[in-house]
C-alpha cells in the first residue's frame, strides 16, 4: 500500500498519522520522541490541545530535517474570525518553532452549537488560511469536524478547496454522507479516533474478524479505514503498539466484510457533534 495520499494541490501527505492529543500530559514531549522514533512523519497537533511547545521540541531534538516531518495545527473554534485565526497561527508557528506548517485547520465549524453566525466566521477564517497558504506559510488547508452544509457555505466564497477534512470514524460511527460528499469535491477525509473507543476494540464483531485476518483489533480497526482510502491519526503510548498501528500486515479485507461493518449500529461515539451539545461518549 502506498504510505502517502496526494492532496488536490499535489502535496503529499502521509496515509497513517500520529495523533497528540493528550499524549504529552506530564511527559514533556518523550512520548512524541518515541512516535518519531517509531517512524510516525505526521504529527497532528492542535492548539487546543496545549501541547505544541512539546511537539516541536520532540520535533527538533530528533534530529530528523524538518522537511521530512508533514506537521498538522489547528485553530480553535473560539478563535474563528479573521484577525483571531491569523493570530492563532502565528502562535502556533511560535510555540511549535517552525517557519511553516504542513497542514492547518480549522478545528471545528462553530464556537457553539447555537452560534448564528458561524457561516461569517468560517469564511474570514477561511481567508486568512488562503493568504497564509498564497504566502507559503501552510503547504496545505483544511478543516476538520465540517459536514456538507458547514462545507458547502464555506466554499460558496472560498478560492481556494479545503485540501484535508478530519473527521472522527471508526466502526460504529463512519459518518458516510460527509464522506461521499468530501470524495466528490476531492477533499481527503482524516479519521481522528479511528480506534473508537473500548467498546469498539471489544466489540465481537471486530475482535472475531481481526482473529479471522490474524492481526490485532486495533491493526483491524485501521486496516478498515485505510482500506478505503480514509487517512488515520491514532494514538498509542508504548513503542510496540505505535509500531503496531504503523506498520500494518498487508491484508486485504473482503467487500463482504466491509459491507458487513459499516452496517454495524452506532457504538463508541465521542459525543462530540459540531451542531450539538457534547453528550457523554458512547463505550469509553
Amino acid at each position: 500500500m502506498e504510505q502517502y495520499f496526494v492532496l488536490q494541490n499535489g502535496v503529499k501527505m502521509p496515509r497513517t498519522g500520529y495523533g497528540t492529543y493528550k499524549c504529552t500530559d506530564g511527559s514533556d514531549g518523550q512520548i512524541v520522541r518515541m512516535a518519531l522514533e517509531a517512524g510516525y512523519r505526521l504529527l497532528d497537533t492542535a492548539a487546543a490541545y496545549e501541547n505544541e511547545e512539546h511537539v516541536g521540541k520532540a520535533v527538533r531534538e530528533s534530529g530528523i530535517p524538518r522537511k521530512e516531518i508533514f506537521l498538522t495545527s489547528k485553530v480553535w473554534k473560539t478563535n474563528l474570525g479573521y484577525e483571531k485565526t491569523k493570530k492563532s497561527f502565528e502562535e502556533s508557528l511560535e510555540r511549535l518553532q517552525t517557519e511553516y506548517l504542513d497542514l492547518f485547520l480549522l478545528h471545528w465549524p462553530k464556537p457553539a452549537s447555537d452560534t448564528e453566525n458561524w457561516k461569517e466566521l468560517d469564511r474570514e477564517s477561511w481567508k486568512a488560511l488562503e493568504e497564509f497558504y498564497h504566502q507559503g506559510k501552510v503547504r496545505a488547508i483544511g478543516v476538520s469536524n465540517f459536514l456538507p452544509h458547514h462545507l458547502e457555505a464555506l466554499m460558496e466564497n472560498a478560492d481556494v478547496r479545503p485540501m484535508v477534512n478530519q473527521l472522527e470514524l471508526h466502526v460504529g460511527y463512519l459518518q458516510e454522507a460527509a464522506v461521499q460528499y468530501c470524495k466528490s469535491w476531492g477533499i481527503q477525509v482524516q479519521a481522528w479516533s479511528p480506534l473508537g473507543r473500548r467498546r469498539v476494540l471489544e466489540e465481537p464483531a471486530v475482535v472475531g474478524m481481526a482473529e479471522k485476518y490474524n492481526v490485532s483489533p486495533a491493526q483491524f480497526l485501521l486496516k478498515f479505514l485505510l482500506q478505503q482510502n480514509l487517512g488515520v491519526i491514532p494514538k498509542a503510548s508504548s513503542m510496540e503498539r505505535m509500531r503496531q498501528n504503523l506498520e500494518l500486515p498487508d491484508i486485504e479485507i473482503t467487500e463482504e466484510d466491509l459491507c458487513f461493518l459499516r452496517c454495524l449500529p452506532q457504538i463508541g461515539w465521542s459525543g462530540e457533534h459540531p451542531d450539538l451539545e457534547r453528550v457523554a461518549p458512547q463505550g469509553s
